[in-house]
């Protein structure tokens, strides 16, 4: 293994030409220079100088190394210079997962604080499902994954990964805004067993909440669509196309359409958030601190709706 202390004296000593000159330069004795040097040989087994009575001379081999030198030091100098910005909050990157609807408020709310404070960080975002990304948060390839788990389709994070609830959340039901149903404070799922639906294709098995929760309630789905775009399953359903299941993050600006609580105390998910606790980034806990903040905001007002 090449010392990085033992190659800049050599590169010192070709610049200079001689020991006592790279000792001025490097602040070294020339002993000090001189038992470097030998020892560097040694890491080499080749010899790098021919030291005459007065004068020393590179060798070929001390020239090839002492060219390169300068190329593996800048190196050495750039990853350092890459930890030290990893070191500090306010710079180096932060790669961060999300589902769709988190990205509608949650995410915004809180990468808008986060960005104010942290400026100097670079954001990474890639979305997903929770069940997608998973695979890319456990080899590193993401610090941090938002997610959720429904009440119907429960999942245990994998060994390494820790997982932290924020909030609940109901699941809505959206009608378009003649439908009969449209002016119920409240309905059972059943009561809708004849109309179209509009729903996702499932998470990492391919059955929807909305046919888990049917099953439970005796029916069958007649499906219309599936999309787990909620924008797409919100215009189906305000063209009057269908009814479909919505998780409240997902109605955000929703226009147009009608939304009733449904009798079913299984129809709720609960959003967190997904870390390696390994994971040394330094710009993760302020992250974490941010989302949790604009978590509370958003349960306050899912509370009021």
């Amino acid at each position: 293994m090449l010392s990085s202390r033992r190659l800049q004296v050599l590169l010192e000593i070709f610049r200079t030409g001689s020991i006592a000159g790279a000792a001025r330069v490097l602040r070294m004795s020339p002993s000090a220079v001189s038992h470097q040097l030998t020892q560097l040989e040694r890491d080499t087994g080749v010899g790098l100088v021919e030291r005459g009575a007065q004068s020393l001379r590179l060798t070929d081999a001390g020239l090839r190394l002492a060219r390169r030198a300068q190329s593996v030091l800048d190196l050495i100098e750039a990853a350092e210079h890459d930890l030290m910005v990893q070191a500090r909050v306010d710079s180096g990157q932060l790669r961060i997962g999300f589902f769709a609807s988190a990205g509608y408020r949650l995410l915004p709310l809180t990468l808008s604080r986060y960005s104010d404070r942290h400026p100097g960080v670079d954001l990474d975002l890639v979305f997903g499902q929770p069940h997608e990304l998973l695979p890319s948060l456990e080899r590193g390839a993401l610090d941090v994954l938002v997610v959720f788990e429904q009440a119907l389709d429960p999942w245990r994070a994998p060994d390494g990964v820790d997982v932290t609830y924020l909030f609940t959340e109901p699941h809505m039901l959206v009608v378009p805004e003649r439908h009969p149903l449209a002016h119920r404070v409240r309905v059972r799922l059943a009561e809708l067993a004849d109309e179209p639906w509009i729903t996702t294709y499932g998470g990492a098995t391919p059955v929807s909440v909305l046919e888990r929760a049917s099953a439970i309630e005796g029916f069958t789905p007649r499906i219309r669509c599936r999309s787990d775009h909620y924008e797409v399953t919100l215009g189906l359903v305000r063209a009057g196309l269908g009814v479909a299941l919505v998780p409240s993050l997902g109605l955000e600006g929703a226009a147009g359409v009608a939304r009733c609580r449904l009798d079913n105390p299984h129809l709720y998910r609960r959003v967190g958030v997904a870390v390696r606790p390994t994971n040394p980034n330094p710009a993760l806990a302020s992250f974490l601190g941010h989302l949790k903040s604009a978590a509370a905001q958003v349960r306050a007002s899912l509370a009021r709706q």
